[in-house]
């Protein structure tokens, strides 16, 4: 076994690997960004090295600094984690050039499933059914716009290279091709350097259901069971869990066979994931599935199969990097109760999830599970931390287990609940309304699931009138309680140089309430708009600088507590324009200035933590100016500029 090794990743998957290492008594390395230099799997690693600044490609894609950071640290071997650098050829050739072991498939198993099209074809040559589709070389617009009309819409544009549905677009209609296909390119040359594409048919109702396999050196390769990964958004995935609903004996013994065959075609060693595409129209039939890719590294939802089976994958990658033959043989892997696992990012649901930033002033996850249950939080922040805009902005997977699905999923709803975060807009109430679904919850789910009912999932309760008193009690300040040696520090009834009845003015979207606090024998009351309200002793409020987070259930209500000066001074520096929401690079602009638009015309495209945003016109009117192309905006900056009327 090693005794050191070097983690060429970052965040949750960092330090969830670091656990296993010094479980197992293997030192660890962190490399980081100079944005990463204060996060937490630095301060766990045993040793850390700087590579970069914070562009990932001027740090972690810098596969010579990251070797030449192993060398120097004395490690023996390198994990990729996921993402990055995890599934690059060229990157593992590297490694094992320098003398190192790559804690992952060797390059040519990488390579053989790297491109998509390229897979498929030797999928099928080993007897693993494949999607009908488009896989050839051909790039042409007039080549692959006549191979979607053969194939019929509506059609789905996949990039060949990578995944995590980036380069991913679904189309209706031919009309519709063209700009489908020039956005898909777009995004997967940013994302992966190949703007390839493949075509294949759309599946009217689609289940994504993966298979874990893990091969080793000596020739073995099992399965671990599946994963069922079909309620996305976007082609991203959102609540996984396993064993997937509604598998049948003969299914699972398909597809598992189908998986472990597909994992020997390429002598595969390591951990993968075989991912297919499922028609769930008539249930699940064995002859209605087919390959989709091979993901060559972990999954980011592996925790569910790892709490199914009581194996610690990143264990096995160690060990089968290591030399060592595969621990379990295939009828030594067990089948227990259900898991879920349930992404937890800083992005707003409302706004067609669009990806938010900001400091976590306040983060409490739930210590423990609901009866009968277990829990697990991976997660690679701490109160206080800052989302970054330079990389993905999960914030924590919260993973449970229960002896059977209808209690795994009242225990993840209960885990939701329990969830506070303040300082960032977060996905929470979402992931919750979606556990919550009759169709979710019943097993009725496909990929199409949240898409169709997306206004109702991400729709946002008012908060209720014990929360907005709880909200203006805390930005008042007030307390029964004396925080200090001063006699006055407490407003119980009495005041010698304020007044007893405090004010306060809070701001709930566009809604402004005025709220004020007294004592009154022995108790806080608040009166809002005549009527007085005392507050619940189990108000669950954050006060975070300007603002007041009060959660109920998983519902987080951000209150702001107004600023008159700085409030006008930004009404004045931002009348008559259009500002950047996030952080990002200008990638199209499709209006200029002098151009009449209307309302909802898409003016720009912005690329923002690896994804494209467009960015509409909020009204009608003149564009008087707009960002260059190509141009990188920071938060908040000015994109357009319209003629004042």
């Amino acid at each position: 076994m090693f005794s050191k090794i070097l983690i060429a990743n970052r965040g949750e998957i960092a330090c969830r690997i670091i656990r296993t290492a010094r479980r197992l008594g293997i030192a660890t390395v962190a490399v980081h960004s100079d944005a990463d230099a204060g996060s937490l799997f630095v301060r766990e690693a045993d040793e850390a090295v700087r590579i970069g600044p914070a562009p990932v490609g001027e740090s972690y894609l810098r596969g010579d600094r990251i070797v030449e950071a192993a060398l120097a640290t004395g490690a023996q071997a390198i994990h990729p984690g996921y993402g990055f650098l995890s599934e690059n050829p060229g990157f593992v050739d590297q490694v094992t050039a320098a003398g190192l072991i790559f804690i992952g498939p060797s390059a040519a198993s990488i390579r053989a499933m790297g491109l998509k099209d390229a897979a498929k074809a030797l999928m099928e040559k080993a007897g693993v059914p494949i999607v009908p589709g488009y896989h050839g070389a051909g790039q042409a617009l007039v080549l692959l716009a006549g191979k979607a009309r053969e194939i019929g819409y509506p059609v789905l544009i996949k990039a060949r290279a990578g995944g995590g549905g980036k380069g991913m677009r679904r189309v209706e209609q031919p009309d519709d091709f063209a700009d489908a296909l020039a956005s898909a390119k777009r995004e997967a040359k940013a994302a992966f350097g190949d703007e390839a594409v493949l075509i294949e048919k759309y599946v009217e109702k689609p289940r994504h259901i993966e298979v874990q396999v893990f091969g080793d050196n000596f020739g073995n390769a099992v399965h671990l069971f599946e994963r069922d990964c079909s309620a996305q958004r976007r082609h991203q995935k959102v609540i996984e869990e396993a064993p997937a609903p509604g598998m049948t004996t003969e299914m699972r013994a398909a597809m598992t066979d189908a998986a472990v065959k597909a994992a020997k075609a390429i002598s595969y060693s390591g951990a993968g994931t075989i991912e297919f595409i499922v028609d769930a129209s008539e249930g699940l039939r064995p002859d209605r599935f087919w390959f989709m890719e091979m993901n060559t590294r972990l999954q980011v939802e592996h925790p569910v199969t790892e709490m199914v089976t009581g194996v610690d994958l990143v264990e096995w990658q160690l060990r089968v990097a290591a030399g060592e033959r595969l621990p379990l043989s295939q009828d030594e892997i067990r089948l227990s109760g259900h898991a879920f696992e349930a992404r937890v990012y800083a992005e707003d649901p409302t706004r067609d999830f669009l990806p938010a930033i900001g400091t976590l002033h306040h983060l409490r996850f739930p210590a423990s599970g609901a009866e009968g249950s277990l829990i697990r939080i991976e997660t690679g922040v701490r109160q206080g931390d800052a989302i970054s805009p330079f990389y993905d902005p999960m914030i924590a997977k919260l993973v449970v287990h229960a002896g059977d699905r209808e209690s795994a999923l009242k225990a993840l709803i209960g885990a939701l609940e329990q969830t506070e975060i303040a300082g960032s807009t977060v996905n929470t109430a979402f992931l919750a309304a979606l556990a919550a679904d009759p169709d979710f919850a019943a097993s009725d789910v496909d990929t199409g699931l949240i898409a169709r009912k997306q206004a109702a999932l991400t729709a946002i309760a008012q908060p209720s009138p014990a929360a907005v008193a709880a909200t203006a009690l805390a930005a008042s300040g007030a307390s029964l309680t004396k925080a200090g040696t001063d006699p006055w520090d407490a407003l119980a009834g009495y005041a010698h140089w304020t007044p007893v009845r405090r004010t306060v003015t809070l701001a709930y979207g566009e809604t402004e309430t005025a709220a004020s606090v007294h004592a009154e024998a022995g108790r806080l009351l608040v009166e809002i708009g005549g009527a007085e309200r005392s507050v619940p002793a189990a108000s669950r409020i954050a006060v975070w600088p300007g603002h007041v987070t009060v959660f109920e259930g998983a519902v987080a209500h951000n209150f702001k507590v107004p600023d008159p000066f700085a409030d006008a001074a930004d009404a004045a520096a931002g009348a008559g324009s259009l500002r950047a929401p996030m952080p990002g690079l200008v990638k199209v602009v499709r209006a200029s200035a002098g151009e009449h638009v209307s309302k909802g015309q898409a003016l720009l495209v912005l690329e923002a933590m690896k994804m494209e945003h467009t960015i509409a016109a909020p009204h009608d009117g003149e564009v008087a100016e707009i960002v260059a192309e190509g141009q990188q905006v920071t938060d908040g900056a000015v994109l357009v500029r319209f003629v004042e009327t």
